[in-house]
């Protein structure tokens, strides 16, 4: 009896300490995809080639910052995390897109202003040209001096007809 009671025990102390250490174990991680690298990639350029884009570069530094962005990635950092590492790291020149702060809001606004600009200056163009526009107004014959103009517009009035 007692070597059952002592079983019993052993075996439910052996099983509290799996139990322990299963639940001690960290979930392992889903495994990131190169669609999820490549997304955040796309939207840094790379801090050693000029405007390329880190997804498509191929660099030995580029490989290895996607695989820096792979494992922040297994590590649960936000794609937000990620460029703001990458921004402290090599400066606001590698985000695709500037942050809007200082003088980058020039870059979001410049553009829309000069194309709204440009479309005004195009309409008002277009309507001064309207108006200088003949009112069509035959000419007279009289007014006409040169010979070849008055048989061209004869021939054209008898073709008329």
């Amino acid at each position: 009896m007692k070597r059952t009671l002592f079983a019993l025990l052993f075996l439910a102390l052996t099983a509290l300490l799996v139990v322990d250490r299963v639940a001690a174990q960290e979930p392992t991680p889903l495994p990131v995809t190169d669609d999820q690298v490549n997304a955040i990639a796309k939207q840094l350029y790379c801090p050693v080639c000029e405007n390329v884009p880190l997804d498509v570069c191929g660099t030995q530094a580029c490989a290895q910052w996607r695989e820096l962005i792979r494992e922040q990635l297994s590590q649960g950092w936000t794609e937000e995390e990620i460029k703001q590492y990458f921004a402290e790291q090599y400066g606001d020149r590698v985000l695709a897109e500037p942050p809007r702060r200082g003088l980058n809001w020039l870059v979001y606004i410049v553009p829309p202003a000069a194309f709204l600009a440009g479309a005004y200056l195009l309409f008002r163009g277009i309507r001064s040209w309207r108006q200088l526009e003949p009112q069509g107004e035959p000419l007279p014959d009289e007014a006409i001096d040169d010979d070849y103009l008055q048989r061209l517009e004869e021939e054209l009035r008898r073709r008329g007809d």
